[in-house]
């Protein structure tokens, strides 16, 4: 994997304005260019009643709304991963707003993983091709005048990535914020000592970087937050500060790992988002979709 980011200015400060879902307590991101209209949406969420088998589209629909209130193209609808604990809501919103749907090019690992725990049978493709783009350690993209940088830092699943932009890293599920720890690593694919070097990786951008999550569940029952620094996480960093060695780290997550249960809505969203945010094709003429129940598969 490629160091520490060089291509990108960490002078430029994008605008960044976040979108909090209390259902799954994730946070959403439209990050604009400051010199233009340009903007990315990272993570954006679509709304499910599981029990009772309806989606909805409130959550993207407050993201629409604040695009086109502001006057904002959408250039880019990044997924960080593919989430196991919410739905994208990537597709609607590009239909509405354009842009291209990217994540990490080891989401065709996943695919593959959770394809055969899934049964998605032989019709569901394996390479990616639900996506617009496929991002690759390293690679930069352009969102206006920004300049992006995307680092692979798998560990919770193989195709995490961290996207950096300007002075923003949005990390996904990577880190939470310094009272929350890290994201686990005991799914399919997962692995706690590379999740260690994937971390030690983000916190190797300069102190000042501002550290944007994917999540926050309050701990403690403080308010809900979900922006820090890379100084803050190395200083304060509950499972993960300076002076944690690997093993040290590996015994913890491993250890916590076995407490968790898992999350709610893994069954749809593993489903969906591995499909790049769409639903499985309709099994026959009444053009109903079905979602899948793996017993005792994860």
């Amino acid at each position: 994997m490629n160091s520490v980011p060089v291509a990108v200015d960490m002078n430029v400060r994008p605008a960044v304005t976040a979108f909090f879902d209390e259902a799954t307590n994730t946070v959403s991101y439209v990050v604009r260019d400051p010199r233009s209209n340009a903007c990315a949406i990272y993570d954006s969420v679509m709304d499910i009643d599981y029990a009772a088998g309806r989606i909805s589209y409130e959550s993207a629909d407050e993201l629409i709304k604040f695009v086109q209130d502001n006057g904002l193209v959408v250039e880019w609808l990044i997924e960080t991963h593919a989430h196991a604990d919410h739905l994208s809501g990537a597709p609607y919103i590009q239909s509405k707003l354009g842009g291209k749907i990217g994540i990490g090019e080891k989401i065709t690992v996943v695919q593959d993983v959770f394809g055969k725990i899934f049964n998605a049978g032989t019709e569901f493709e394996r390479d990616g091709s639900q996506f617009d783009k496929l991002i690759k350690d390293g690679d930069t993209y352009q969102i206006g005048s920004l300049k992006a940088f995307a680092m692979l830092t798998p560990g919770h699943t193989p195709a995490c990535m961290t996207h950096v932009v300007g002075d923003a890293a949005f990390v996904g599920d990577t880190l939470f914020m310094p009272d929350g720890g890290t994201a686990r690593a005991d799914f399919p694919g997962g692995d706690a000592r590379e999740l260690y070097y994937s971390i030690k990786r983000i916190l190797e951008l300069p102190p000042e970087t501002r550290v944007f999550t994917c999540h926050d569940y309050a701990p403690g029952g403080r308010e809900f937050k979900w922006e820090t620094t890379v100084a803050e996480q190395r200083r304060a960093n509950i499972h993960v500060h300076d002076g944690i060695t690997v093993d040290e780290f590996v015994a913890m997550r491993t250890k916590r790992d076995e407490t968790l249960k898992l999350p709610d809505l893994i069954v749809p969203s593993i489903q969906v988002n591995m499909r790049g945010g769409k639903l499985p094709e309709p099994e026959d003429e009444s053009g109903k979709r079905f979602l899948k129940v793996p017993i005792n598969g994860l």
